[in-house]
């Protein structure tokens, strides 16, 4: 759909801004560095340092509401801890009609197998309830509940015996004949924002393609152009013309994703631009991060039209487009710049150095929003109202030329709070009434902190950010075999629900800052953290595609895991064939369409069978995991919810293993085509199961 451009006033969020940014701290640099030249780390955990890289990178039974903890900021100075926890953001700003209060729902146990509560708390709630866990004999969960809102509720034992809340003597006639118990309205202080999606599609049904449009598909020769830089840096060729004639042959259909992120699609410059952190080689502005005027499609991609009519395609395929909208800088050749030099932080510490980030100003703390991420990408000053509103409408112009669905917003930590709130106002005001439909924004935080990620997600800014913790906890884990199985079922528990009951998270394994996963699936991985950048061998002994079975298989049994739990879970162009790369540029090979190895063979089909046991299966989406068993090797869950539930088994180890903890009788793996029986089963190496009952 497209809608006519006209300039407009922003509705500013500015006090309620101040309200919360006040104690918002930033904790690292430039996550999407469009460079790509942070130093390599053997470290464990998060490297400290350089563009990349984040350095923090009860009893008896009822039901009781909670002023659970607010969301903490990252340091707030320089010079502090970057992993401690610090400082106090306040409960973020929204209408009542979506301010959530967490509340916990109890029951003693008696010997039950599972107990879910379900209810009015959320939309589907009544279909689609929320598992409690045991622990020291009581079966509980914190729900995040309506704002001085009546709930009523049942818990639903053993998967289909409903019963009142025995510990809670209110209840309410429930219209069929008998009874639901009730949490009498309640307010609280903090609260969270839930995100008021509106319209047909639900974003929880989002698996997300990430198309790097250069490197993805030459549909048409005649806008090549690359600038005479080293060719893994320069431009290759890719356009929207290649993206369309894939949709076209149903390459994203076959696969089963129905969203794709689309590079910046504003105009950058020709001009190359010399690495940073020790880099001394020069780049184009392939990634489309440099962009010198974002009234203009990028030349190397296409015309408006064929902007237009990609996105058109995708729609006439029941496929989403989000775009990569990079609003924190411009290219220092942008006449923005040149023509408004007070829309810009200076690039000056005021201490006689220049403000490029991780020079003369830190990446950390408060000049993170204002240092440059190189001293040609002028960075923008949105406390200005003028610059801030100048952005906010551009953001709007594209989604009225283009129609699409939603954003991927990059380096969210580095801009104001202000913009944020500005853009969701506008869109909630001014686009979705139009459209009928929820307008999904999703960022990029690249670190360990959690905290941090969390801050974002609310009604009032983001619906999700990609799930950089879990990713790199996935990655450890299962892939490079560090630490044990039950070390990643601890780190999925605590991460359940840690970002809100609306937040639409996105899952992933591999993107476009981090080396191909494939490489940490190796039977030695070439790295020993799944935080190293891989620009060791970024540019010379490049790696190539690893011959035997085993990493194909490791990177299928993440990928599982990937596809039978909630979020929008994310597949970076290539992932699915397993595409070899090393660090940025080397992670943006062009991609492969032919010629595919046994294991890249078997990885494509893995993926497309998972994507519709995820597709066939609501629990996969809107459900909730409850841990079964975990050891050093293996783990089990089960996913329930929307009446729907199925389990799965995974094995990381290099020789077949028993997983228990599953229920007795016959059950069906439609991973794998094969009848197993319980309560233990089989899996083999490097593998899993997705079992349903028969």
């Amino acid at each position: 759909m497209k809608f006519p451009f006209r300039a407009r006033p922003i509705a500013s969020f500015t006090a309620l801004t101040l309200c919360t940014s006040l104690a918002l701290v930033v904790t690292t640099g430039c996550v999407d560095d469009p460079l790509g030249n942070a130093t390599a780390t053997d470290s464990a955990g998060p490297p400290s340092g350089g563009p990349d890289w984040d350095p923090s990178a009860g009893s008896g039974a009822g039901s009781t509401s909670t002023d659970g903890g607010g969301t903490s900021g990252g340091p707030t100075s320089d010079t502090e801890d970057p992993t401690a926890t610090t400082g106090d953001p306040g409960p973020p700003m929204c209408d009542d009609s979506l301010k959530r209060c967490e509340h916990e729902f109890t029951y003693a146990d008696n010997g039950e197998s599972s107990v879910e509560v379900r209810g009015d708390f959320k939309p589907d709630g009544w279909d689609n309830g929320v598992a409690l866990t045991l622990n020291n004999g009581t079966w509980s969960a914190a729900v995040e509940i309506p704002w001085d809102t009546q709930v009523q509720y049942k818990y639903v034992l053993n998967g289909d015996e409903w019963i009142l809340d025995p510990a809670n003597p209110d209840a309410v006639d429930d219209g069929f004949g008998g009874m639901n118990s009730v949490v009498q309205p309640t307010t609280c202080d903090p609260w969270t924002c839930a995100s008021g999606n509106i319209g047909e599609f639900d974003w929880r049904d989002s698996v997300i393609y990430f198309v790097f449009v250069d490197r993805f598909n030459n549909g048409d020769q005649s806008n090549d152009g690359p600038i005479g830089v080293a060719e893994p840096a320069d431009w290759q060729g890719g356009d929207w013309a290649g993206v369309t004639q894939k949709i076209e042959e149903g390459y994203f259909t076959e696969l089963g994703v129905n969203t794709l992120w689309i590079s910046v699609p504003a105009n950058n410059t020709n001009s190359s631009g010399i690495g940073v952190g020790g880099d001394s080689n020069y780049y184009s502005a392939y990634h489309g991060y440099w962009p010198v005027d974002l009234e203009a499609t990028e030349e190397h991609f296409g015309t408006m039209a064929e902007l237009q009519g990609m996105v058109q395609a995708a729609h006439d395929a029941d496929i989403k487009i989000l775009f990569d909208y990079a609003m924190n800088h411009v290219h220092s050749e942008s006449p923005l710049y040149s023509d408004n030099p007070d829309w810009f932080w200076p690039n000056d510490n005021g201490q006689g150095g220049n403000c490029v980030c991780g020079d003369g100003c830190a990446w950390d703390g408060d000049q993170g929003k204002r240092c440059w991420f190189t001293d040609y990408l002028p960075d923008f000053n949105y406390s200005n109202q003028g610059a801030r509103d100048y952005s906010v409408n551009n953001a709007l112009w594209w989604i009225e030329e283009t129609g699409i669905d939603g954003f991927r917003l990059d380096a969210v930590k580095h801009i104001e709070d202000s913009w944020l709130l500005d853009l969701r106002a506008a869109v909630s005001a001014q686009i979705e009434p139009e459209t009928g439909e929820h307008f999904y924004m999703v960022g990029e935080t690249f670190t360990g902190e959690k905290d941090t990620i969390a801050y974002y997600v609310n009604g009032s800014m983001l619906d999700g950010q990609f799930d950089f913790p879990l990713r790199m906890e996935t990655c450890s884990k299962m892939l490079m075999r560090q630490g044990t199985m039950s070390e990643l079922e601890g780190a999925m528990n605590a991460n359940d629900g840690f970002y809100g009951p609306s937040a639409i998270m996105s899952t992933f394994i591999g993107n476009h800052d981090i080396p191909r996963i494939i490489h940490l699936a190796e039977n030695a991985p070439l790295w020993d953290s799944p935080w190293a950048d891989g620009k060791d061998i970024a540019w010379n002994n490049k790696p190539g595609l690893p011959g035997g079975m085993e990493p194909f298989q490791r990177v299928a049994a993440a990928f599982a895991v990937l596809l039978t739990t909630p979020g929008a879970p994310l597949i970076y162009y290539g992932d699915e064939i397993g595409l070899p790369g090393a660090g940025d540029p080397d992670n943006r090979r062009f991609m492969q369409w032919s010629g595919y190895s046994n294991g890249q063979t078997f990885l494509l089909d893995q993926v497309k069978k998972l994507t519709a046991i995820r597709a066939a299966h609501d629990a996969t989406r809107r459900g909730s995991r409850e841990p079964l068993s975990a050891n050093d090797e293996t783990m089990a869950y089960r996913m329930s919810g929307a009446g729907d539930e199925l389990w799965v088994a995974v094995n990381r180890s290099d020789s077949e293993q028993s997983v228990g903890g599953l229920p007795g009788g016959e059950l069906y793996d439609e991973l794998n085509d094969e009848m197993v029986s319980g309560p233990s089963v089989t899996v083999p190496a490097r593998s899993a199961r997705v079992l349903v009952t028969p």
